[in-house]
């Protein structure tokens, strides 16, 4: 993994490889409980005020789909893993991507939670958009969770692609 360096932009994000595949990581720290953070990330209600429009069966075993606002993403998602609250594996499918899969890890630390987000299986070519596009859903889900609007999508890419590009050259 590729840690950040960056610079001037706070980058949460991680780049690494795996069997020739890119793998973005994102951690951070969120001032909620682990149960809210949990319903934040699996409540379909919830999910479309900061992620997108999700319809479908959101536990093991189900499958849903997916349309998220700040990255366009459109696909299905399958649920592999969800062990609430604490982790949840999703396989993804989207006509104009390639498959790929989704870890979710929920630690807890006192009245705060750790998020961990694997996203594998992408593009080496692209790994950078990924990176910025994960970082930008991952930032509107601490936005909805304090109260506030999810960003300027196209602003915040601006910003964000440049440093995950750096990253990535990191990777070659």
């Amino acid at each position: 993994m590729t840690p950040d360096t960056s610079g001037s932009v706070r980058t949460l994000g991680a780049l690494g490889t795996a069997d020739g595949k890119g793998m973005v990581r994102l951690e951070d720290r969120f001032d909620v409980g682990r149960e809210d953070l949990w319903s934040a990330l699996t409540d379909p209600s919830r999910l479309a005020h900061w992620l997108g429009e999700v319809e479908g069966d959101l536990r093991q075993g189900g499958e849903y789909r997916a349309h998220y606002f700040a990255s366009g993403w459109e696909g299905t998602c399958r649920v592999q893993v969800c062990q609430p609250p604490q982790r949840l594996l999703l396989l993804t499918e989207s006509p104009d991507e390639p498959d790929g899969v989704i870890e979710v890890t929920l630690t807890a630390d006192g009245d705060q939670t750790i998020l961990v987000i694997e996203d594998r299986g992408l593009p080496l070519e692209q790994i950078a958009a990924y990176g910025a596009g994960d970082q930008i859903h991952l930032e509107d889900l601490a936005a909805y969770l304090s109260g506030r609007e999810p960003c300027d999508a196209r602003a915040r890419w601006q910003e964000l692609h440049p440093a995950y590009q750096e990253l990535a050259a990191s990777l070659a």
